[in-house]
């Protein structure tokens, strides 16, 4: 950008808003002011870029770790793992290390690039968000319930941050005003004028939203030792990786159970509303976070580190990676109908205003 030149004492005082008047001379032995660029300005609003070069580089860490524990590479992790988190040994944990590795950090690289660039990253953020706290909301109590609480260092602890600084970041992005497209009015009205029936796509997409919820609370009845005879045969001969003693995937399926069955419920009520804009931001964050646990859970449930007794049955291999494939898609499917014609989702318009509009062109 341009420079331009400083124009008095005072003015410069309120633009930079120097709260010590003393400094000013440093000011006055410059003729010429160089301001900002936009990506400081968008960086500087969200007070984040530290934090996503912190978690840039524990990605690169947990990529290694997971290549260290499939035998790729050898001696970057044998002592960590040993004296600090054992449980990182695990399956569910190396698949989570892969998606940190290989998924978290391209959504922080490009995050990094756009706001340096002076570009929106909000969806990106949301996206990475919700898939962190839930990778966190999953690895912390299943530490604490499962076989390894008996070995917890105190290298344990450092997970609380990485749970605490992405709803940070969240609480950041939901309180911030979303910058909504440019819709005529008349557009908007005649979207949301069509009730859900008229809209194809949006009443199977509900449809696969409640299969998903009924998805989530019966997994959830399973995890928690319903006595019914479809949940035991379903546990034992369909995902008995439920039932393996690192409780990985019984804390997977509650958080789902207390945490996704309402956002789902709420995506639902979403697509039969108009107006609800809030679906543009939460669809997000629900898809990051479904799409970090079930990458999770449908990994470790066949990986070589489980024991051979909790993985899925090669029988109904087909019929269980179907279900578990389709839960993951269907929370991203609600998102990209969200960004892709967010109309139906605008602040509703009010009675005779697009006839107003059309009067006034």
């Amino acid at each position: 950008m341009a420079p331009i030149s400083v124009p008095s004492d005072r003015t410069m005082c309120l633009r930079l808003q120097i709260k010590d008047e003393s400094q000013l001379h440093l000011w006055q032995r410059r003729d010429q002011l160089t301001l900002p660029t936009p990506h400081r300005l968008v960086g500087e609003e969200l007070n984040v870029p530290a934090v996503f070069a912190l978690f840039s580089f524990t990605s690169v860490a947990d990529l290694t770790n997971a290549l260290e524990q499939d035998g790729y590479i050898r001696g970057f992790m044998d002592f960590y793992i040993y004296k600090v988190e054992p449980y990182l040994s695990t399956a569910h944990c190396v698949l989570t290390n892969y998606w940190s590795g290989a998924v978290h950090l391209t959504l922080l690289l490009t995050m990094i690039h756009r706001m340096f660039s002076g570009k929106p990253f909000r969806n990106i953020a949301l996206v990475w968000a919700g898939s962190m706290i839930t990778t966190q909301a999953v690895l912390i109590p299943g530490i604490v319930i499962g076989k390894y609480a008996k070995s917890i260092y105190p290298g344990f602890w450092r997970n609380l941050p990485f749970l605490m600084l992405p709803i940070w970041v969240a609480v950041k992005l939901f309180n911030r005003p979303r910058e909504l497209p440019i819709i005529p009015a008349d557009k908007v009205e005649a979207e949301q004028k069509n009730g859900l029936v008229s809209r194809p796509k949006d009443l199977l997409l509900a449809l696969a939203l409640l299969a998903a919820m009924a998805f989530t609370i019966f997994r959830g009845f399973v995890v928690l030792e319903c006595a019914l005879d479809f949940c035991f045969t379903y546990i034992y001969q369909y995902e008995p990786y439920l039932k393996d003693n690192v409780a990985f995937p019984k804390v997977t399926m509650l958080v789902f159970l207390f945490y996704a069955v309402p956002l789902i419920a709420a995506c639902v009520v979403g697509l039969t509303t108009p107006g609800c804009t809030w679906m543009l931001d939460w669809t997000l964050f629900l898809a990051g976070g479904v799409a970090q646990a079930q990458w999770a859970h449908i990994g470790a449930s066949v990986h070589s580190r489980t024991p051979f007794t909790y993985r899925i049955p090669k029988e109904e291999w087909s019929l269980v990676l179907t279900l578990n494939l389709l839960f993951l898609v269907i929370p991203l499917l609600a998102a990209l109908r969200c960004c892709r014609d967010p109309a139906f989702f605008m602040k509703t318009v009010p009675q005779g205003r697009a006839d107003n509009d059309k009067k006034r062109k």
